[in-house]
């Protein structure tokens, strides 16, 4: 076998693999948990429910916070407490804010220079009162039961540290939007229901997630410095004891790039922040005591792996074929082998949208879109984790982690 026989072999086979992995596993949780769940909250079980703090963190949010606002005080739970960050905003997100304190008498505004998410989000968590911390999005829209599911995690047993919601797409107006609407349900879905079977999940989704307030004080809240809060918050809570659990009916609408440009920001963004979050606590993560998370640290290293293998597979075969040193061929047959990794992907998406299709039933337009993904997004990550490891790499430790929300389909939206 010669070194590009080999390269080529692990290139597709990873992803075959991973996608089979998380198909089986999406499936395991499905019928284990997930199908005989109700969808309908059983409010009489919690007559007098634990008071609850809902964050939102807002940086430039005047054009979606009034609607935000407006969900989270239509939720199907008694004992809430909503505090609203204004995190330096340059629009008018403060005086809306104000309005909107005016409005509804229960809602708590704090005003603070730009200090970035995780510092708007321990600002809050300064001034909570709650048993248990919900944080979404400035520009997010709660599902009404939401917080009801989510909290029933935390009564079923006291190990529960983190439950991490399930964001759905709102801007599905482009080609982009539509795949990143099955991108969230065979991707991010299947991938946390998979990790959820072993008991490690590698990050919540930060536009929707729930804390028992004792843990997050326990680990000292959100790290400043980290450019992705989320997946930073993920690693030290499970490194310090606690369970993080997916619950797919807590549904939070988002917004999302709906352009290369924007789309590009978020993911590099994102893959940098899974680079730091591997490098800041590899060392605890290694050690035995923390062994059910080997399997995280190991998939995280061979998929950053399989993005250098993937870009020196493209740039290697390139040069060979101009060359004339690889016979037609055998690109050919690559080609089958590619093909049978885009059928595992359509099983994957099949799969997917089988299940999410309970609580999302709109998906189910944006399925032809999905034939993209595979090539689409594989090139995306590759650049994004290529170019971002170097950066996690040398970026200062204590630097202040403040960035700005890329496109977020505003001018897409129906």
């Amino acid at each position: 076998m010669t070194f590009i026989d080999a390269l080529a072999t692990f290139t597709i086979g990873y992803p075959s693999l991973m996608a089979i992995v998380w198909t089986c596993g999406g499936i395991y949780y499905y019928f284990h948990w997930e199908r005989s769940q109700s969808r309908r909250p059983a409010l009489a079980e919690m007559p007098d429910p634990p008071r609850v703090t809902i964050l939102v963190p807002c940086h430039n949010e005047g054009g979606n916070i009034n609607e935000t606002v407006d969900h989270l005080f239509r939720q199907n739970y008694a004992n809430l407490e909503i505090i609203a960050i204004n995190d330096g905003s340059r629009d008018d997100t403060g005086a809306r804010l104000d309005a909107l304190a005016r409005q509804y008498p229960g809602l708590k505004v704090i005003h603070q220079e730009n200090q970035g998410k995780a510092g708007a989000m321990n600002h809050g968590l300064s001034h909570a009162t709650g048993d248990y911390i919900v944080g979404i999005d400035g520009d997010a829209v709660l599902d009404y039961d939401a917080v009801h599911w989510m909290v029933m995690h935390f009564l079923d047993s006291p190990k529960v540290g983190c439950v991490t919601g399930n964001p759905r797409v709102r801007t599905r107006s482009t080609a982009i939007g539509k795949i990143q609407t099955g991108e969230f349900s065979s991707i991010i879905g299947l991938i946390k229901r998979a990790q959820r079977i072993y008991g490690m999940v590698f990050t919540i989704s930060g536009v929707i997630c729930a804390f028992r307030h004792t843990a997050l004080m326990q680990v000292q809240g959100w790290s400043t410095d980290m450019i992705t809060e989320d997946i930073d918050v993920s690693w030290k809570l499970q490194l310090s004891g606690w369970q993080v659990r997916y619950e797919p009916r807590a549904l939070c609408w988002v917004l999302m790039p709906e352009t290369l440009r924007g789309l590009y920001k978020q993911r590099l963004r994102w893959a940098q922040g899974g680079a730091e979050a591997f490098l800041r606590h590899f060392t605890k993560a290694i050690r035995l005591s923390n062994r059910r998370f080997w399997p995280l640290i190991l998939e995280y290293v061979i998929s950053v792996v399989w993005c250098y293998s993937m870009l020196m597979l493209l740039i290697t075969g390139l040069v060979s074929v101009l060359t004339g040193a690889i016979p037609w061929t055998e690109i050919e047959l690559l080609r089958w082998f590619g093909g049978a990794l885009v059928l595992l992907c359509l099983v994957q998406f099949v799969v997917s949208f089988a299940i999410d299709s309970r609580y999302d039933r709109g998906m189910i337009h944006c399925m032809f879109w999905c034939i993209w993904y595979p090539v689409f997004y594989w090139m995306l990550n590759m650049a994004t984790v290529v170019v971002a490891f170097p950066k996690a790499v040398v970026r200062r430790r204590g630097q202040p982690a403040i960035w700005s929300s890329p496109d977020r389909g505003e001018r897409f939206r129906e």
